[in-house]
């Protein structure tokens, strides 16, 4: 049963890669919002709840990595770099957290706000390390992981909860 466990986990992480991998191509066609939509943070934050903590933070850590290497989008340095990191710690804490939380809907919601927040702070300090004191600022830093992602946040707290309830009922039937 827990081979069994384990093999769904892991399907399941490559199905959110993938879905990391694609969902740029759809909400690229929303120009004006595409990007702040924040496409690859959906899958990678489901990962975590569903699959997680490792698998969140694996396939946070490759999915703007891979995109980087096969598609140059985005660009290598210090997007996709800082956004691993950020996607990483999205998958880690998303998954840490649900899991020592207690399983109702309502703390969802603060598993989820608490890995938005981290994954943007971590994003910040990359960002910082990578550029310098000087190449990022503090307004760099409050348009970037809020501003711009304003839409991007605001589905992902009314999707994300939805989605994890939903993918939990499917595989505890499955499980």
């Amino acid at each position: 049963m827990k081979n069994r466990n384990n093999l769904l986990r892991m399907l399941l992480a490559a199905l959110f890669l993938a879905l990391a991998y694609v969902m740029p191509f759809l909400t690229g066609q929303v120009p004006e919002i595409g990007s702040m939509l924040c496409p690859l943070h959906i899958p990678v934050l489901l990962c975590g709840f569903l699959c997680s903590w490792p698998w969140g933070l694996a396939v946070g850590f490759t999915a703007p990595l891979l995109r980087s290497f096969t598609l140059s989008m985005p660009p290598l340095y210090p997007t996709a770099v800082c956004m691993a990191f950020e996607l990483a710690t999205y998958g880690a804490v998303a998954g840490l957290m649900h899991r020592i939380m207690p399983k109702k809907r309502s703390f969802v919601y603060v598993s989820l706000l608490i890995a938005m927040l981290a994954g943007r702070l971590v994003w910040g300090l990359a960002m910082l390390v990578c550029t310098g004191a000087q190449g990022f600022t503090a307004a760099a830093f409050i348009a970037g992981a809020f501003t711009n992602a304003i839409p991007g946040i605001v589905v992902q707290i009314v999707l994300i909860p939805l989605m994890v309830q939903l993918g939990e009922k499917v595989l505890k039937n499955k499980l």
